[in-house]
């Protein structure tokens, strides 16, 4: 399954993530601060979606009240509820 998600609150225009059963495959982040768009979409690969969300569901970023990983998590939270 592949979903889209707008993210709000951040730099990043859009989140595509490719989940296989419970499994991240690949994730790419539109616009962010690259190199750490990169870093988070690297590290999720091959990550139960379960854990993925427990380790980014609430990071802030500047006092944003969220920031590219947390919304990863949202993405991620709306997939699997659906």
């Amino acid at each position: 399954m592949t979903i889209n998600y707008t993210p709000k609150g951040v730099c990043s225009r859009q989140i595509t993530v490719e989940i296989d059963g419970d499994t991240i495959k690949e994730v790419k982040f539109t616009g962010g601060c690259n190199g750490n768009t990169q870093g988070v979409a690297s590290l999720t690969k091959g990550r139960k979606v379960s854990e993925v969300i427990k380790l980014l569901e609430g990071i802030n970023c500047n006092g944003r009240g969220t920031s590219c990983p947390d919304q990863l998590a949202k993405a991620l939270k709306e997939a699997i509820k659906d």
